[in-house]
């Protein structure tokens, strides 16, 4: 069997696909809308359980659960894992019917709130919230019982790395319980008196026993549907190493998980390996979406423990609050065809385990096709320490909402990570606009270094090596496409620190970033192949030794040797992020910016002029997976680009 190029790891070898088509030698229903349904029944189709964990706790290894579709509000405990790859269990939704798994709960237990100041004197300030109407729930302690987020804040357990003088530590200490009216999720505010200024917003009683909500235009709760969480997660073993198990096509909604560290997700491997989550979908989490590693630093190591091993495939992570998914230790994940949208609206990226995927020594890994979008203050995809044989391949990162860098990558020496085919689009950066310096005169000519103040990198690479960027498309940076420190001081045990050398970036189109498309940390690495499009001034630049060098693409070649195929261009380039489209299109004429500026800058005007360049064997496919058997290829994802023409990029195989 002809084996898929895109599942070629930087070192040559194959992901170690150890999936197979399952036989399953039991199967029980679980219908909770059926007229017989009843825990007491033995899982037939004519008479099935009424929960889901009722039959997690017969299920045993060659089970599938068939999950009838409704909506379910229990946590489910599978009671043990599979054996292998033959004997898995399965819970699966039954003929793709909608089963929607909730860890909130349904209230009409409303009464007038009374008794609390809502208007706020302040001095020189009108008298507010005379006509706001404030409703007051009693919390049920029945269904608070062994978990009451309403009295857990946000960031309860690992606190060791938040720098408390650079962050707004409101959401850290918001409670985390939500609220939510028609499915929509309610404001938390700090203060009663706020709920004056917001409407759709709730507020926690210091004691945690009770909610006060104000709904929009101050509408009585009775007439929606108000749902509060009272569960932590939503598919969670409480035995931890279960292993071989498959989720398939559930909606799990409404988990009051907290920050991480530990990472608890709303769907949870709990330190299992051999998991398989696909065509699931995660609905308004709290902090974690899917956890499938060791959870948290503080664990003991065990002799001979597999963390990983895990496919998360065709799944619709959204909103998110701190990270979609998180991979504590995990190696040898495939995560593909997914969409993540909407993470990180906690707005807690300083807890340092925010992004639409977060994982520490993730090794012989493929992410792939996947669709990052509207991350909120986060990285899409962050690879804390010792990251080895990974391949970042056909992805979009799109739209990365007061973002500082789409993919982040540190402490990672090694070996290669290979980041190729993919698209990157609109990196807004995250930074204080009051804080950029403004140059009188000729003041800042002679600058000594760069000040850091602004970002908005496609990929950053920090105290890290061998990160090879190849064939990609990379458009609309704040700052750079890319960007490197060297963190030398950086050292774990009695390794050494990062020299961020041995960065290989190849036949990858650069499309307006507003500073640089390379910002090289030394001359210690490659550059070639590259087009730059629409780029400022002194847009390729090597930072160290100082001063800096800000070149053009003559320079870079001349002083360098960089990029000796390297070319420039002009074209207008759209890509519709909620369509994921992408047109190009030629451009008006171009300004005459200085004398001779034409004939120093020969850039191409029509596509059919693109010069193709030097195809790196590391990257035989584009971004649609098709083998590339030419020796010469087009820079950038595609091996053929038409003016005028709607491309689809959605790279998902649905």
């Amino acid at each position: 069997m002809k084996q898929d190029i895109t599942l070629c790891l930087p070192n040559g070898d194959y992901y170690k696909h150890w999936e197979k088509e399952q036989k399953y030698d039991r199967e029980l229903h679980v219908s909770c809308n059926h007229f017989n349904a009843s825990d007491d029944n033995d899982g037939t189709p004519e008479r099935p359980f009424k929960t889901i964990n009722a039959a997690a706790v017969i299920a045993e290894p060659g089970t599938r659960v068939w999950i009838h579709g409704g909506e379910y509000r229990e946590c489910v405990h599978p009671a043990r894992g599979g054996d292998d790859p033959d004997k898995m269990i399965c819970y699966e939704a039954y003929d793709n019917e909608q089963v929607i798994i909730k860890a909130s709960i349904i209230t009409k237990n409303f009464m007038k709130s009374e008794g609390w100041n809502l208007i706020r004197y302040t001095p020189g300030s009108k008298l507010e919230g005379k006509d706001t109407q404030i409703w007051e729930i009693k919390l049920d302690q029945n269904e608070f019982r062994g978990y009451n987020p309403f009295c857990a804040v946000n960031i309860l357990h690992d606190r060791l790395f938040i720098e408390y003088d650079k962050t707004d530590m409101t959401t850290y200490l918001n409670r985390r319980g939500m609220v939510f009216c028609d499915g929509k999720p309610l404001l938390q505010v700090a203060l009663y008196n706020q709920l004056s200024d917001h409407p759709g917003s709730y507020w926690v009683e210091a004691n945690g026993q009770s909610v006060h909500i104000r709904l929009e235009n101050d509408d009585d709760p009775l007439k929606h549907v108000i749902e509060l969480t009272c569960r932590e997660q939503c598919f969670a073993p409480e035995i931890p190493f279960l292993s071989y198990i498959k989720v398939k096509g559930l909606t799990c909604a409404h988990a009051a998980t907290g920050a991480p560290v530990p990472q608890r997700g709303s769907i949870s491997c709990y330190r299992g390996h051999h998991w398989i989550i696909e065509d699931c979908m995660i609905d308004w989490s709290n902090g974690v979406g899917i956890d499938i590693g060791n959870e948290c630093w503080h664990h003991s190591i065990i002799d001979n423990q597999i963390v990983g091993s895990t496919v998360i495939r065709r799944c619709k992570i959204y909103n998110v609050g701190v990270c979609g998914i998180a991979g504590m230790f995990a190696k040898e994940l495939l995560i593909e065809d997914n969409l993540i949208q909407g993470t990180g609206w906690q707005k807690m990226e300083l807890s340092w385990e925010a992004g639409g995927i977060k994982v520490h020594a993730c090794t012989n890994s493929i992410i792939r096709r996947n669709i990052f979008t509207k991350t909120l203050r986060a990285d899409h995809l962050w690879m804390d320490m010792v990251n080895e044989n990974n391949r970042i391949t056909q992805n979009l990162f799109l739209d990365g909402i007061q973002q500082r860098e789409a993919i982040f990558i540190e402490c990672s020496r090694d070996d290669i990570n290979l980041i190729d085919n993919n698209i990157f689009w609109n990196i807004e950066g995250r930074f204080d606009p009051s804080k950029i310096t403004e140059g009188i005169g000729s003041a800042g000519w002679y600058k000594m270094e760069e000040e850091n103040v602004v970002n908005g990198y496609a990929i950053y690479g920090e105290g890290t090596d061998h990160i090879h960027i190849i064939n990609n498309f990379i458009g609309k940076c704040r700052s750079a496409g890319y960007y490197a420190k060297t963190v030398a001081f950086r050292i774990i045990g009695n390794t050494r620190g990062g020299t961020a050398r041995d960065t290989k970036i190849w036949n990858n189109i650069f499309y307006d970033c507003e500073e640089a498309a390379i910002k090289m940390p030394t001359e210690h690495n490659e550059s070639e192949g590259n087009m730059f499009v629409n780029m400022p001034g002194g847009y390729l630049r090597i930072l160290y030794p100082t001063p800096e060098a800000c070149l053009d693409l003559k320079a870079w070649q001349e002083f360098y040797g960089f990029d000796k195929q390297g070319q420039e261009a002009k074209f207008d380039i759209n890509i519709d992020t909620e369509n994921f489209t992408m047109v190009i299109q030629r451009m008006d004429d171009l300004p005459t910016l200085y004398p001779r500026y034409s004939d120093k800058h020969r850039f191409i005007r029509k596509t059919e002029d693109i010069r193709k360049v030097a195809i790196k064997p590391i990257v035989p496919n584009d971004f649609y997976g098709n083998v590339v058997e030419e020796e010469l290829r087009l820079p950038g994802p595609f091996t053929r680009l038409v003016e005028n023409q709607i491309i689809s990029i959605d790279p998902r195989r649905l």
